[in-house]
């Protein structure tokens, strides 16, 4: 297993400067509207677009499919823009382990329930995988949510720890 997939090695992210992350809060409250006005504007666009090419999609399905592609791409790359935000939490917690263990443990919980929460006629089958983002887990590693996650029944899917740990609930993985 490389290094890199090892949970022995997802250690906590290393703390970042209190004056970048001021910076970054600031220019995140001045870009988040800019960025919500740009990905509403290109969504609208694409609305118009999507409803003046109607004709030529009702007989072309390739074409749907492109559209649709390029629409997701576009708008995948606007919301990649605000990838460098940072709000109010994580200025405010940056370097808490308390902090983030209790998210760790609150996100971890709230998953276990869903997943073994009995199935209800006419409603969807609980979940039996759930990702957990870096945001949840950056001040005590991936190490530790996989710790919590496998105490409470969890499995390890391959994951990016820089990104996100992926769990399976393995009672859901003996049923079938």
């Amino acid at each position: 297993m490389p290094d890199n997939q090892d949970p022995a090695n997802w250690g906590p992210e290393p703390v970042r400067p209190r004056w970048l992350l001021t910076l970054r809060f600031v220019a995140t409250v001045v870009c988040f509207p800019v960025l919500c006005v740009v990905g509403l504007a290109t969504f609208l666009v694409f609305i118009v677009l999507a409803l003046l090419t109607e004709l030529i999609a009702m007989f072309s399905s390739g074409y749907e499919r492109g559209f649709g592609d390029v629409m997701e791409s576009a708008l995948d790359r606007v919301v990649r823009l605000g990838s460098w935000f940072v709000g109010w939490r994580q200025l405010r917690h940056e370097g808490d382990t308390a902090h983030y263990r209790a998210r760790v443990d609150k996100i971890v919980a709230h998953w276990t329930a869903l997943a073994s929460a009995p199935p209800e006629p006419d409603k969807p089958e609980p979940p039996v995988q759930c990702e957990i983002p870096l945001s949840f887990y950056r001040g005590v590693g991936g190490r530790y949510v996989v710790e919590t996650a496998t105490a409470q029944g969890w499995e390890l899917l391959p994951s990016d720890v820089r990104k996100k740990v992926r769990l399976r609930w393995a009672a859901a993985a003996e049923a079938h």
